[in-house]
């Protein structure tokens, strides 16, 4: 699975976390840049992560609105390992499973 990261200027440990929910490639955009607001959601992007608190507001609801026409799941988390996988959970569209053992995210 492929997960467009919108915000955040590091992730940190976030990918690793991704990973153990079985997105195993991810397309990041800081969001902090105007120029955003004309790209367009790549194709291969099975659901979108956008990360609010280091987010430009216009920038999220023109992501939102384009997810929302290409019916691709939307996720709004803090940029915080605990709130992703909180968020991730009530994903109810997004199929995502734990498949770390051990890992920060095994269940």
């Amino acid at each position: 699975m492929t997960a467009l990261l919108v915000g955040g200027d590091k992730l940190g440990n976030i990918p690793e976390t991704l990973r153990c929910q079985g997105i195993d490639k991810q397309i990041h955009w800081t969001g902090r840049k105007k120029k955003l607001r004309k790209a367009k959601i790549p194709k291969e992007a099975d659901m979108i992560i956008l990360f609010y608190d280091y987010l430009e507001h216009n920038i999220a609801s023109i992501i939102k609105e384009q997810a929302k026409q290409q019916n691709i799941p939307c996720v709004f988390s803090k940029r915080a390992v605990s709130d992703l996988h909180q968020q991730l959970e009530r994903c109810s569209n997004c199929n995502l499973k734990d498949v770390c053992q051990g890992g920060v995210m095994a269940s």
